[in-house]
């Protein structure tokens, strides 16, 4: 593929070119796994680029992106890019309160809410963005104001025109805010050069092709994942999912079996935990049998046992069944879990996650409605 793909929407150009027909997203849905392919990807982002520019967004601008994993986010987030502007992620698993204050200190123009919960930390916050999306309308009743829009109204606005990529690699591809103890502002960005060449490096230390599956199970709004995941994504052509929520997250996992498993010590930790739930009990003669089986260095013996009774059906109730690249970013895993991953084969690689955290620019000045005139949404009853 060519180098002088020197942006994330160049290199989704440039896959859709490649294989049009090849699958680059799925997201299960009420059960069933809906297929976005790099053709139809490409096409999307366009013209949600137009759409957002009829809107105003311009280069420069910051999209802010309150979500958990979903197609949504991430093709409005390319679109962002797409016209030289930045997606500012923010997690809705973040303790809301203190989010509210952020996204009031942050006051954005452009803001994409996932859905009611979000929405509603949007008007705690008191904000009036020029243009407000969300993708989940269950639950809602209309807001006051025309700049609130559902995804798929904005999806489906005619364009007067289609814009080619103007991200440029020098440009910031994703902002991170967070506020300091002292009530500060703090932000960390992230050029379209820097992951493209954090995702370079990855995909050919691990081998990563355009056959892997990857599943973006919890945190959309991290630096791991923009970093490890839609990077390598993007340039290896592989296979994106998204979950159909975090409750079913690990039954999902367990159905796709992916080859490619980007966590943190939380993540893993949270696996060992249920691996733990499901062995017997230290002492009993069957904890013995399973420790003998996950010795280190077996013989042929204790290894061919224990990958049949033992290495395979955990590696099948945990979801590694396929995987052979697991990740691991941040910090390091307790030596008790590092020590049952590599027992099963699957020992997380640790890739670093230096963060370079900086006072943020002055923000404008404040827009929020009036007292009294603030945008109205109250549960459908």
């Amino acid at each position: 593929m060519s180098s002088n793909a020197n942006s994330l929407p160049a290199w989704l150009q440039q896959q859709a070119q490649r294989q049009p027909r090849g699958i680059a997203l799925r997201h299960k849905h009420l059960g069933v796994w809906q297929v976005r392919r790099w053709a139809t990807l490409d096409a999307e982002v366009r013209a949600l680029a137009a759409a957002l520019a009829a809107h105003g967004f311009a280069a420069g601008a910051e999209l802010l992106v309150l979500s958990r994993p979903r197609p949504e986010a991430l093709l409005l987030a390319l679109a962002a890019q797409w016209l030289g502007g930045a997606a500012a992620l923010l997690d809705p698993l973040d303790a809301g309160e203190a989010q509210v204050g952020l996204l009031r200190e942050l006051n954005p123009d452009f803001v994409f809410a996932e859905g009611l919960d979000e929405l509603l930390r949007v008007q705690r916050a008191g904000l009036r963005p020029a243009l407000l999306l969300y993708a989940e309308g269950r639950g809602l009743s209309e807001w006051q104001g025309s700049a609130t829009q559902a995804y798929a109204a904005l999806l489906a606005t005619p364009a007067a025109s289609q814009f080619e990529a103007q991200a440029r690699g020098a440009e910031v591809a994703f902002v991170f805010y967070r506020q300091t103890a002292q009530g500060g502002l703090e932000r960390h960005t992230l050029s379209h050069a820097e992951l493209l060449d954090e995702g370079q490096r990855l995909v050919r230390a691990e081998g990563l092709g355009a056959g892997e599956e990857a599943l973006a199970a919890r945190a959309f709004a991290a630096a791991g994942q923009a970093r490890y995941l839609l990077a390598p994504w993007l340039i290896a052509g592989f296979r994106l999912n998204f979950p159909e929520s975090l409750e079913t997250r690990d039954r999902d996992r367990r159905e796709l079996g992916p080859s490619l498993l980007l966590g943190t010590r939380e993540t893993y930790g949270r696996l060992y935990a249920q691996a733990l739930q499901r062995m017997p009990l230290p002492g009993s003669l069957a904890r013995r049998l399973l420790d003998w089986a996950l010795a280190d260095r077996p013989g042929l013996l204790r290894a061919s046992l224990g990958h049949w009774l033992l290495r395979r059906p955990l590696r099948d109730v945990l979801g590694f069944s396929r995987t052979r690249v697991p990740l691991l970013v941040g910090a390091p895993l307790a030596a008790e879990a590092q020590r049952f991953f590599a027992a099963l084969g699957v020992a997380p690689r640790a890739w670093p996650l230096a963060e370079s955290w900086q006072a943020a620019p002055p923000r404008r000045a404040e827009t929020t409605w009036p007292r009294g005139q603030e945008p109205l949404m109250e549960p459908s009853r």
